[in-house]
């Protein structure tokens, strides 16, 4: 198991804990089963920043706390120079790169999201989550796929959407892509 998946999964256990909630209370807030939330838990399933976004605005704490471990604390502004931002490797097709963790309060998540190309055939992930998200394809060809619609983005496209509809992506080529994702809820 991914180390950083492991932390990940004992803050959430931790937070449960915290808040002497049951798993079924916490599956049930989740809209996930008791088994498919004790995959989480233990670190077994994949977890999504927008579920783990959901559970963070749910129970009132900042998502950088479940994905890192740490609360921000910037109030002004918060510098992240290029490739320093916090990083998560979920699965080895995504790697999430945090741009603004250390700002406490803030109404968006930007990410820098590396997608690895998959073998040919792959069906795309699909994901949904409260809020909007904003996409800008720095390198690579990216398909979006939006509720059925399917887009192909170059460098420099940008696609705006409403993120509680399924959305998934794939790198196109076999080539990696680089995109900026800004999640707001």
């Amino acid at each position: 198991m991914d180390e950083q998946i492991k932390q990940i999964a004992e803050r959430l256990r931790g937070l449960r804990d915290a808040l002497e909630l049951s798993v079924e209370e916490v599956a049930s807030d989740c809209k996930l089963t008791a088994e498919e939330y004790r995959a989480l838990e233990s670190g077994e399933s994949d977890l999504s920043v927008s579920l783990l976004q959901r559970i963070a605005h749910k129970y009132g704490i900042t998502l950088d706390e479940l994905m890192f471990g740490e609360e921000p604390k910037m109030k002004s502004y918060f510098l992240t120079r290029k490739g320093t931002g916090v990083s998560v490797e979920r699965t080895k097709a995504y790697k999430y790169e945090s741009l603004a963790s250390g700002f406490k309060g803030r109404i968006a998540d930007p990410f820098i999201v590396t997608v690895e190309p998959k073998p040919e055939g792959t069906a795309v992930y699909f994901n949904t989550h409260e809020g909007q998200e904003f996409n800008l394809v720095i390198e690579g060809r990216l398909l979006l796929n939006i509720n059925g619609k399917e887009l192909i983005l170059n460098p420099g496209d940008s696609l705006y959407f409403d993120s509680s509809k399924p959305h998934g992506m794939l790198a196109l080529d076999g080539k990696t892509v680089k995109f900026l994702a800004v999640v707001m809820q």
